[in-house]
């Protein structure tokens, strides 16, 4: 028992590292005046949700059913009362940690398909209401199963419905992915979109992120087991051999359709990789996983075309990977699941167990992202008509670091008073045009 509450606190700590490895996935593909802007959109998340959660939000999600497999009960475990201080209660307390850290990437996820744009203060009460209102619900749908030795009762999806879900492809990925599109249609377009060339300001930044993102995933996805057993080790397995997959299926695109063979693609691949095996990680096999991974980061890799074909400005591809992603791996199990990974599990139509597993996952797939549309929909425009979404036009060209924050990422003040003729000096001193020993004034004279 000691060990298994162990494994869930250290996964619970690599999930959290996940968000400040997606700011950094986000930070660099924005432009160099919006880079601090979004991280602060991805610690602001985790700052609101994580008190949201404490207060209420694990009630919500993980209390006695109160409605039809919809919602928990909100008082159950309010502030955690019940949950603290008893000795026996520390796996559970290692759960709500876990299901925390789930909550806040989830919500910081969105935060990219509105970079360069969005007021900070809105993106908070945004991140208040969705979290509130879509998020904790639909966990309570996915993620809470019933007990009959205790006589809890939990949600519909996994309860009722029985699609599958092990890490988080419809709670996590399909849900900030149809709300990144809900949210990206109602705040519109970037100024200069898609005219004007908005490139990454700084790719290491993203391949960072993305580097963070896959260490912090096997929390996410082996974590999920909620023990140090073999069940761990498959999802760890299977998240290793998808997202490597998937990084090869998007370069494989790229060349293709472009020439070449990006760092930003090999970083996109990894992400659409870990965003498809996150709900199968546990349900298939190797070869599954692999089939898995090839067919996202593909799919994904031309998926985030959508975005010019149908106008919608979703700034960091949200849509394309987490949406699209998500989609693909929920859907697949229905393909590729055996029983041979987890006994727990089905076997899909390609291990002979027919279209019926199929069905529960596109049922399951298309409820999750019909209501995270429709609400983020409300929310969105419910926040525009009151207080505001979106920063000034002004504020957007000059840049939204320092009108939301009153700071940038980058100084250039002493390149531009005195660092330039700094530099030439130090020039001119390898070339032999300035004795080594001048005097700064000597030099500039």
């Amino acid at each position: 028992m000691e060990g298994n509450t162990a494994w869930v606190l250290t996964s619970a700590a690599l999930v959290l590292l996940m968000t400040p490895g997606l700011a950094f996935f986000y930070g660099g593909m924005v432009r160099t005046k919006s880079v601090l802007n979004m991280l602060m959109m991805c610690f602001g998340a985790m700052a609101v949700v994580g008190v949201l959660w404490l207060v209420f939000g694990y009630s919500l999600a993980f209390g006695d059913d109160v409605a039809g497999g919809l919602l928990g009960d909100v008082s159950q475990f309010l502030g955690l009362s019940g949950l603290l201080g008893a000795p026996e209660d520390g796996s559970t307390l290692a759960f709500v940690a876990f299901q925390a850290m789930f909550a806040i990437i989830t919500v910081a996820l969105i935060a990219g398909a509105v970079a360069d744009r969005v007021r900070f203060g809105a993106w908070l009460l945004f991140a208040a209401l969705w979290a509130t209102v879509v998020y904790f619900p639909v966990a309570h749908w996915v993620f809470d199963f019933s007990n009959e030795d205790t006589g809890h009762v939990g949600g519909w999806i996994a309860n009722n419905l029985g699609a599958l879900d092990f890490a988080g492809g419809t709670a996590v990925h399909i849900n900030a992915g149809a709300a990144a599109l809900a949210l990206a249609i109602v705040v519109g377009k970037r100024r200069g979109w898609p005219k004007e060339p908005m490139k990454p300001h700084n790719l290491p930044f993203v391949m960072l992120g993305a580097g963070l993102l896959w260490f912090g995933w096997f929390g996410f996805n082996a974590g999920s087991a909620l023990a140090a057993n073999g069940l761990a080790g498959v999802a760890f397995i299977n998240t290793i051999g998808a997202t490597c997959a998937a990084i090869l299926g998007w370069l494989l695109i790229e060349r293709l359709r472009d020439g070449h063979a990006t760092s930003l693609g090999a970083a996109s691949g990894v992400v659409a990789g870990l965003v498809a095996i996150t709900p199968a990680c546990a349900f298939v096999d190797v070869w599954g996983a692999l089939a898995i991974g090839l067919v996202a980061g593909g799919l994904c890799a031309l998926a985030v075309g959508l975005k010019y074909r149908f106008g919608y400005d979703d700034s960091l591809d949200v849509v394309g990977v987490h949406l699209v992603g998500g989609l693909a791996g929920t859907l697949l199990i229905g393909l590729f699941g055996t029983v041979n990974a987890n006994p727990d599990g089905v076997d899909g139509l390609f291990y002979g167990g027919g279209v019926e597993q199929l069905g529960k996952q596109v049922v399951g797939a298309v409820a999750v992202m019909a209501y995270s549309l429709v609400l983020t929909f409300g929310i969105a425009y419910l926040i525009k008509i009151t207080i505001g979404l979106r920063i000034p036009d002004e504020a957007e060209v000059n840049g939204i670091d320092e009108a939301e924050h009153a700071e940038t990422a980058y100084e250039y003040s002493a390149l531009r008073s005195g660092g330039a003729s700094s530099i030439g000096r130090a020039a001119d001193t390898l070339a032999g045009k300035v004795p080594a020993n001048a005097s700064k004034e000597g030099a500039t004279s």
